[in-house]
């Protein structure tokens, strides 16, 4: 995408004309409260009858899911606003783009079914941004919105038709003809007349679709419109897309906190229980169980376990080799409870005792990122952030409006800086961009991303714009010394530490760190260890 059109994007509601601000979609399937407590009593009744769901509900699953509920913790009447929303966002973004109302098509396929091998599948994850518009569970599904010139929208699932045969293999189907009832979309086909639906709603001005989703059977035919119509096709769906989906609803903040509290205690659990001459693959199987037994649905992600100088390589996954009594291990794990994700990492001694080398950078790392998310709780308030050495680096924090988490990233490149200087690891005299680069070396990531139903959530999102109530992102400090990093003292050689927290940008523009349960003062983390072995 261009600069430009990203620019129109981001400024769109401030360009706003009045009579655009005033745009209202339409949507057959806009319901009250009172209309979604009969669908969903209808939904039930069907279930009482023997009718089968391809996905939990309230009925078969009271312990996921309450009443109302179309995936845990959310509600069918909370997703089909976020459908609204999209096409309100698309639709004023259009008119002050164009200055008339156009027809858009928006198409959002689900993810496909993997396989290991011959009809072995990997455990079904659904697309994100599908589960997010539809709640729908079930893989080789598409949702369809369409936006007419006089602002009538209409919501169309298709999703696989019922087939005893395939069920009996796979498990049951939502099927066409409850689609509509579960989950308050207007119409719903088989997926496989997509070709022959999608013509019949006549002139389409704009086709917003993403290429790169992994249902190359849609991608074909989305391209055959195209090129057989007068249809645009526009690939910043994922933009707005993702612009809705970084900030969370209260409901989403509820899950964001469950799965954090989930996986800072199976973490605490794992440090108690850990000892030298563990495997790092007994340290991974730990941290997995106790995710799950407290209602994870898995991890979020292959886990970091990294054991003395395997902890240099920042993406170690091989979690093979065993742990020495003197050994430092760093472990990067989260969790997926409803669908939503927590990443934390935390380094600890494996004997329950620091060196006095590891203790210094240690203790480095914790304070650099205790500094970072206290002066991140004046977002608002940069004016606060008078520790800079550098005005350059200041006017990137005073940027107007807020602060971002680029800017957060410049402010971990100079304190660690500094730190490092203190203790010989960078030369003094260096200020500014050379003290920063000069810590990069040592820290060659990023502080922070988005968090939400992915683990490195909503990649569209520029990480220079402003933090906003609603966000959820990490805060990840560290070091990384090679054993052949000849420029440093011996004594550091080897040694990898990170601390990572996930943290909630609140209503109150304030910051709660949802991982706040999980041990990471070194006093304390010290004792926990030695109490337990």
């Amino acid at each position: 995408m261009s600069n430009l059109l990203r620019k129109l994007f981001y400024c769109a509601t401030a360009t706003r004309r009045k009579n655009a601000s005033q745009l209202y979609i339409r949507s057959i399937a806009s319901v009250n409260k009172e209309s979604v407590q009969m669908l969903d009593q209808r939904v039930t009744r069907l279930q009482r009858s023997g009718e089968t769901f391809g996905q939990p509900t309230p009925f078969t699953h009271p312990h996921l899911l309450q009443k109302g509920e179309l995936i845990q913790g959310i509600t069918a009447e909370e997703i089909q606003g976020r459908r609204n929303r999209l096409m309100e966002n698309i639709q004023k973004y259009d008119y002050n783009l164009h200055k008339k109302y156009s027809t858009h098509l928006i198409v959002i396929p689900s993810a496909s079914k993997k396989y290991m091998s011959d009809k072995i599948p990997y455990v079904f994850r659904q697309n994100s941004d599908f589960l997010y518009f539809t709640g729908c569970q079930e893989p080789e599904s598409v949702l369809v919105l369409y936006i007419d010139a006089n602002q009538n929208s209409k919501s169309i699932l298709f999703v696989r038709p019922k087939d005893k045969h395939s069920e009996l293999w796979d498990g049951p189907r939502t099927g066409v003809e409850n689609a509509t009832n579960l989950f308050l979309v207007d119409e719903a086909f088989s997926v496989s007349d997509f070709s022959k639906v999608i013509p019949k709603f006549g002139r389409i001005d704009f086709l917003w679709y993403d290429n790169k989703c992994d249902q190359p059977t849609i991608t074909e035919q989305i391209n055959s419109i195209v090129s057989r119509t007068s249809a645009k096709l526009t690939e910043a769906l994922t933009l707005f897309i993702h612009k809705q989906r970084v900030i969370k609803s209260e409901s989403e903040i509820k899950l964001m906190r469950k799965t954090c509290e989930i996986a800072s205690e199976a973490i605490n659990k794992t440090i108690r229980t850990s000892k030298p001459g563990d495997s790092e693959h007994h340290i991974f199987a730990t941290v997995d169980y106790h995710c799950r037994m407290n209602g994870a649905s898995y991890l979020a992600y292959p886990p970091v376990v990294a054991s003395g100088s395997n902890a240099t390589t920042i993406h170690y996954i091989n979690n093979s080799q065993i742990v020495n009594p003197m050994d430092l291990v760093l472990m990067d794990a989260g969790c997926e409870y409803g669908g939503y994700t927590s990443d934390i990492t935390r380094t600890w001694p494996i004997s329950g005792s620091f060196t006095q080398p590891q203790l210094v950078l240690y203790e480095i790392i914790h304070t650099v990122q205790k500094e970072l998310i206290s002066k991140t709780k004046n977002i608002l308030k940069v004016s606060k952030f008078i520790f800079l050495k550098s005005q350059m680096f200041l006017d990137t924090l005073l940027r107007e409006g807020g602060f971002t988490l680029d800017s957060l990233f410049d402010t971990m490149c100079l304190q660690l800086g500094s730190y490092l200087q203190e203790i010989g690891l960078i030369q003094k005299g260096l200020v500014g961009m050379d003290l920063a680069k000069a810590a990069y070396s040592y820290c060659p990531h990023h502080v922070s991303h988005y968090l939400g139903m992915d683990v490195h959530d909503t990649s569209t999102v520029s990480r220079s714009v402003h933090l906003q109530p609603g966000m959820v992102c990490t805060v990840e400090p560290g070091i990384y010394i090679s054993r052949d990093r000849k420029d440093v003292p011996e004594e550091f050689r080897g040694i990898g530490i990170r601390i990572e927290d996930d943290v909630l940008v609140t209503s109150d523009n304030n910051i709660e760190v949802l991982t706040k349960a999980c041990v990471k003062d070194p006093t304390l983390l010290t004792q926990q260890i030695r109490s337990s072995n």
